[in-house]
């Protein structure tokens, strides 16, 4: 039976990006930290095959893989019909059961989750959830478009091209040079859309640059070109709308030459200093142009704005957003946000009303 006075929240996560795993332990600090008082916690784990299951897993099966062979998992969908308002399970027994949901928390990252899609679906089912809308959540995965936006909005941003596959195909050569003559050596190349560090190579010579445009095309069929920026990285949380509010920046010592997605899961190698080694009217610098951009590309709920802060210019030059930000213990986002008075539980509160306040306004 479903409590009456608790609301309903189901705690999505895995996923089929090249980011499942860390998803699994984000999403643990979601279960770990909800009120039980408050909520009543569903988890539904979605595999790497795309299958969606409802599990009873603790956070520490969710975050070790074992969650899936668990024996009372059942198979599950949301569904995107508005008078169900919630999801459908599919009992052992054959029974189809509905559960009425009040908010998701789609603690998904990278593709088929963090862009657009599931709340493509959550939009259709009028279930309100943490987190950016469709269109920011696409906008801000796909690299070349939101570089474009933040050039429109005028938020500082290094020199970059992009190039798609067709166009790589046809003149190899071409796009090569095109790079070289705008970018200068070194040059990151990056997949479009991928989501965290995974395809991301720094070319030094042609030959580099070659074999990092495969790699990026392995990954999505748009590649990106960026031009290297000798700086500190530095990254800021932002929440809310209306106005957005956005933390002064924290920044991650990197234990390689660029920050890759082992150092940001999984070694522990690198170590985060809040705030960020730079002078008081750097940090308000890098705050501004946060909350700046998050407005432009139409965030809400929650993002983490990533910067660079040249040395020797002192520039300020925005990376990325990212809609979905990590919520594992050695995430920025959640780190930053404590930082400035708001510990986990209350975050997780704040986006939760967050998110039902949106639904509110769009839909009464």
């Amino acid at each position: 039976m479903q409590s009456e006075n608790k609301l309903c929240v189901v705690v999505l996560f895995g996923g089929m990006s090249s980011e499942h795993e860390v998803s699994r332990v984000s999403a643990g600090t979601f279960v770990d930290n909800l009120d039980r008082a408050r909520y009543e916690v569903l988890t539904v784990g979605i595999t790497r095959e795309g299958r969606w299951l409802c599990t009873e897993a603790t956070s520490a099966q969710m975050a070790d893989g074992s969650w899936e062979e668990l024996p009372g998992n059942m198979p599950c969908v949301i569904s995107p019909d508005r008078a169900d308002h919630g999801m459908i399970l599919f009992t052992p027994s054959g029974q189809v059961e509905k559960l009425h949901v009040d908010v998701v928390i789609p603690a998904l990252h990278g593709l088929w989750g963090e862009d657009g899609t599931v709340q493509g679906l959550l939009e259709l089912a009028g279930i309100p959830y943490v987190g950016c809308g469709v269109l920011a959540s696409a906008v801000c995965m796909d690299k070349a478009v939101a570089n474009a936006l933040f050039d429109a909005a005028g938020i500082p941003h290094t020199k970059w091209l992009s190039a798609c596959r067709w166009e790589i195909e046809s003149d190899l050569d071409g796009v090569c040079d095109g790079a070289i003559a705008k970018l200068g050596w070194p040059i990151f190349v990056k997949p479009a859309n991928a989501g965290s560090s995974v395809g991301i190579t720094k070319a030094h010579d042609r030959d580099e640059l070659k074999q990092a445009i495969a790699l990026a095309l392995e990954n999505d069929h748009k590649v990106v070109f960026e031009a290297f920026v000798d700086g500190h990285e530095v990254e800021c949380a932002v929440i809310g709308s209306d106005p957005a509010v956005a933390t002064r920046p924290g920044e991650i010592l990197a234990g390689a030459e660029f920050y890759t997605y082992d150092d940001k899961y999984k070694n522990g190698v690198s170590q985060v200093v809040i705030p960020a080694r730079l002078s008081e009217e750097k940090l308000d610098e890098v705050k501004t142009y946060a909350a700046m951009a998050y407005t432009a590309l139409n965030c809400e709920g929650l993002a983490r704005c990533d910067f660079f802060v040249e040395h020797g210019t002192n520039r300020v030059m925005i990376n990325e957003i990212n809609t979905f930000p990590g919520f594992t213990p050695i995430s920025m986002y959640p780190k930053l946000m404590e930082h400035e008075g708001t510990p986990v539980p209350a975050l997780i509160d704040h986006l939760i009303e967050l998110a039902l306040e949106r639904t509110e306004k769009q839909h009464g």
